[in-house]
């Protein structure tokens, strides 16, 4: 079972998918501990989720380890489910508000990095750590030519 969930494609571009994804939640889960009064524990008092100081450190760990395991493209598939949930989370919570007062473009606008976090979980969840990633030395995959 875990060999298959560390299995994975060949292809020789998901490795961007990674570097996007797993870069922006490394950095989001440092910021939540660096900055917990804008990120952290008091940008989720601030939108009404419950224990927002135990909340901030859970989801910034959460997110630290996801964004280096995505990194590594180790257990990339397992990585991207927190990922994933935590952007539902995020758009659900922050985000429908926008769209009820400001409208439409003003909820896409200010929601575009929440989509491409989204679906670039997604996108791991279904593919895998791609080409060059632990999860396809692990596995001890065979490399074949494709993209």
């Amino acid at each position: 079972m875990i060999k298959q969930l560390l299995q994975t494609d060949d292809s020789k571009t998901t490795i961007i998918i990674r570097l996007m994804v797993g870069a922006v939640f490394l950095s989001e889960g440092i910021q939540k501990f660096l900055l917990p009064t804008i990120r952290g524990a008091g940008r989720f008092e601030k939108i009404g989720l419950p224990n927002p100081e135990f909340l901030g450190s859970f989801v910034g760990a959460f997110e630290i380890i996801s964004g280096i395991l995505i990194l590594l493209g180790l257990a990339t598939r397992l990585a991207a489910i927190p990922t994933l949930i935590i952007m539902l989370v995020a758009i659900a919570t922050t985000k429908s508000e926008v769209l009820q007062n400001e409208g439409f473009w003003s909820m896409m606008h200010g929601s575009r990095t929440d989509w491409s976090m989204l679906l670039g979980s997604i996108y791991l969840i279904i593919r895998g750590g791609g080409k060059w990633s632990l999860d396809r030395n692990l596995t001890g995959q065979r490399t074949t030519f494709g993209v």
